[in-house]
């Protein structure tokens, strides 16, 4: 039954979704500061950006406007809570190009580019809207060497 479950009979991925109150402000910083591109933007009538979607290598996320609605009743975004409840891990093939490119950008780095014990260097930054993300050379799904 798990192996039903988790994907691992059918295609499965996981997919971060986030809510931002200017979704035009943050597509532009994740692309600009940390290299996203877009795949599909999709806006309303009024021009507000409804959902969309980012690629970053062969991952994705997807954001959208904040509003009232049955999912936004059950997530609250960084500045309702005063914190977050996740991140967002990203794995980059050179992360101190990847850090010096955020820095360049004039993101708010939380944690500073270091090693890690576990593996690999990883750096923690926060956008606009306070959303953690982390950029790292560990890839957990890597074949062991």
């Amino acid at each position: 039954m798990n192996a039903q479950l988790n994907g691992s009979t059918q295609f499965g991925a996981v997919i971060p979704a986030l809510r931002y109150d200017d979704p035009k402000a943050a597509i532009d910083f994740l692309c600009r500061a940390f290299g996203f591109e877009k795949h599909a933007i999709y806006e309303n009538e009024q021009g507000i950006v409804e959902h969309a979607e980012l690629v970053f290598g062969r991952g994705i996320i997807m954001l959208g406007q904040a509003r009232d609605s049955e999912l936004a009743k059950l997530t609250r975004r960084p500045h309702d809570i005063g914190g977050v409840t996740q991140s967002i891990y990203v794995v980059v093939s050179d992360v101190d190009l990847h850090y010096a490119h955020a820095i360049a950008a004039s993101t708010e780095i939380v944690i500073p580019l270091a090693e890690q014990s576990h593996g690999g260097k990883v750096y923690s930054a926060r956008d606009p809207e306070g959303h953690v993300w982390s950029f790292g050379t560990y890839n957990p799904v890597a074949p062991a060497q």
